[in-house]
């Protein structure tokens, strides 16, 4: 077979019997006024971090949901959205799409407010997405994308570009390796369809992001995902893997480079009142400013003496000068 009929089959599986925090980092599912989470929903919840971001989120948006999963998180974007159609799940497995199905039906029964109407399963992949260019507000996609082999992946976000409208977003929580993953873990589709082995680096992820188009990239959280051990894994150390949340913009890449949010700011500590660099970012005396890692590393050098660079959070929801 094929990976990504090993990855199938083994959605299939899970789809069936559940299997409680097979790839989930230690967390809950987030909690929103008014909404309850089936208990079968919340046990295949099989995603790295969050996607579903409030501030992103205004206005009905379209949502395009890649992979359905068990359901959790098309019910959590059609809590903002509520209304027929504002959620379209595309999942290419069968047994996940009856899976989801039946749990938004109990979601249905719990939540009064939801209506089975709201999000839309249909059947496809991330290759084809059954949808015209420029429709969605949306797309979204929860431990999946890492899976892919890196021409797969690079297919998959440009089909995700080309449904955006423009200013479009893309939410994604995907595994990341702390470095390269070694040749003999990325060849074991098993491992690879459980989220272990397929993760890139964050520097390989972001440039395949920046290579399918997208001008501007904000990291939501990053956070310790999965050990692989030596001994397991037949590793000469141990290999730490990272859950990276991230919301990607389907706008123009800037003639000097994407930007690329992640939680950095400039402090401005000079005589005057403020510092204007005359590229359009203005810092007030002693107030951290947002600024993208581009505009750091420029103002970093433009004055080392008088402008401090704060390292990254990896955290950002907006706001600064850039």
């Amino acid at each position: 077979m094929t990976y990504l009929e090993t990855t199938a089959e083994f959605y299939s599986e899970v789809a069936q019997t559940p299997q409680v925090g097979l790839c989930c980092v230690q967390s809950s599912p987030l909690q929103l006024p008014g909404l309850k989470i089936p208990p079968m929903m919340a046990d295949m919840n099989y995603g790295c971090g969050t996607t579903v971001h409030p501030t992103e989120l205004s206005n009905q948006p379209t949502v395009l949901y890649v992979g359905v999963g068990g359901g959790l998180e098309a019910l959590q974007f059609a809590y903002f959205s509520q209304r027929p159609g504002g959620v379209i799940a595309v999942e290419p497995v069968q047994a996940m799409r009856e899976a989801a199905t039946r749990n938004l039906k109990i979601a249905a029964q719990d939540n009064s407010w939801f209506d089975q109407s709201f999000v839309e399963i249909r059947e496809g992949d991330a290759f084809a997405l059954p949808m015209p260019d420029d429709s969605v507000d949306v797309v979204a996609q929860n431990c999946l994308f890492n899976i892919f082999e890196p021409a797969d992946l690079m297919k998959a976000l440009k089909e995700a570009y080309r449904v955006l409208k423009p200013g479009g977003r893309l939410l994604m929580s995907d595994p990341i390796a702390t470095r390269p993953i070694p040749p003999h873990l990325q060849e074991d589709e098993r491992l690879r369809a459980m989220c272990l082995s397929g993760a890139l680096t964050y520097q390989s992820y972001v440039q395949h992001l920046v290579r399918s188009g997208f001008g501007q990239v904000e990291i939501r959280a990053k956070r310790p995902y999965r050990l692989l051990d030596c001994q397991n894994y037949n590793l000469e150390e141990p290999l730490l893997l990272e859950s990276l949340d991230s919301v990607s913009f389907k706008v123009v890449i800037p003639e000097d480079g994407p930007c690329i949010f992640t939680g950095k700011t400039a402090i401005y500590m000079g005589a005057e009142e403020f510092f204007d660099d005359n590229a359009g970012h203005i810092l007030s005396r002693g107030v951290p400013a947002a600024v993208c890692d581009k505009t750091a590393a420029k103002l970093g050098k433009v004055n080392p003496e008088e402008i401090l660079i704060t390292d990254s959070t990896w955290h950002y929801i907006g706001g600064g000068c850039c």
